[in-house]
């Protein structure tokens, strides 16, 4: 008797989230103007299992960052299910229970430290907020531990972040978000404000972190190179929705769907290996009118009449990884 795979740590089903970007009532009674809605998500479902790094990648705008608020709560779904290690997220009580076990990185060090306060007493926050070490002897302990854990000192707890680099603050950053002894991380483009080699830094801290603790992942980011060094699966995500989702090695051998070829068609080809490109063409639909059909059919070479009439649906035609596209459905793709 074959055993039953494990359940996902973390489950989306048909998610979405829309926002009203209408004008004031004044200007929409004097215009006689309809209120305007962006699904910013429309109708993504995606599984986390434990342990593992997924991705999401795409240009700016196409919604995934959305999706990270939507998993730790800063926005709600408008629809659709999220669940945590088998928790419904709408539960208020419930949720507010489970969403301890994830935290977040976000993208701008700058930014998301308060400039007034000292180290110690940022990476030392949410364990006052959440009361897990009583007694200010224990929290300090505590956080020195975290703040070598992630490759600084114990005397930087004294500091303010404007005395440290771009680097050493994402690190102060990390050291927060493991204070709480999270499950899950959410990082959203933790290293895209950072110089490169300091990108490589902190992509090494962030997976030796996932070894040691068992860490969970979700990872978004634009950039594909670093994609390709720490995730195990990658999501494609285009105008709010999820056209292909594959194991990073396999989406980066075998591409399906169009924009997923486009995006890596941009990459520099180091190898020169000779073989025709298309690079992105085109400018990204606007959001509060997207096209009919597949949204991609305005800048993809091999659409037709169908994927300008009819959505594509997230299937795994053929033997390939789950992809939303006609043409690959119906075999129209050159290999």
């Amino acid at each position: 008797m074959s055993a039953q795979p494990e359940a996902p740590l973390l489950a989306l089903r048909e998610v979405g989230r829309d926002f009203d970007v209408s004008p004031s009532w004044l200007e929409r009674m004097l215009e006689r103007a309809p209120r305007r809605t962006l699904k910013a998500v429309d109708a993504v479902s995606l599984d986390i299992r434990r342990g593992e790094t997924v991705a999401l990648v795409g240009e700016s705008g196409c919604g995934k960052s959305t999706v990270a608020r939507l998993i730790v709560g800063l926005h709600a779904p408008s629809r659709g299910d999220i669940r945590f290690d088998g928790v419904d997220m709408a539960d208020g009580r419930s949720a507010a229970r489970v969403r301890r076990r994830m935290q977040m990185i976000f993208q701008d060090p700058y930014a998301s430290l308060n400039p007034r306060w000292r180290v110690a007493r940022i990476v030392a926050e949410p364990l006052r907020a959440q009361g897990q070490i009583k007694g200010n002897t224990a929290i300090r302990t505590r956080v020195v531990e975290l703040l070598q854990q992630v490759g600084l000192a114990a005397d930087d707890g004294d500091k303010y972040p404007h005395e440290f680099s771009g680097g050493q603050r994402q690190r102060i950053c990390i050291a927060r978000a493991l204070s709480a002894h999270p499950e899950f991380l959410v990082c959203d483009e933790p290293t895209s404000a950072l110089d490169v080699s300091v990108q490589a830094q902190i992509l090494n801290l962030m997976k030796d972190l996932q070894e040691r603790l068992g860490l969970t992942y979700l990872f978004i980011s634009h950039n594909l190179a670093v994609v390709a060094f720490i995730a195990n699966r990658i999501g494609v995500m285009y105008l709010g929705r999820l056209v292909e989702l594959a194991e990073a090695r396999t989406l980066f051998q075998w591409p399906r769907h169009p924009y997923t070829r486009m995006l890596l068609d941009a990459l520099p080809d180091l190898e020169m290996s000779g073989r025709p490109r298309t690079p992105v063409a085109g400018e990204v639909p606007n959001p509060l009118a997207p096209p009919s059909g597949c949204a991609f059919h305005p800048r993809c070479p091999h659409a037709n009449a169908r994927c300008r009439r009819e959505r594509p649906a997230m299937s795994a035609w053929g033997e390939g990884a789950p992809v939303a596209c006609h043409a690959v459905e119906e075999g129209r793709l050159p290999v």
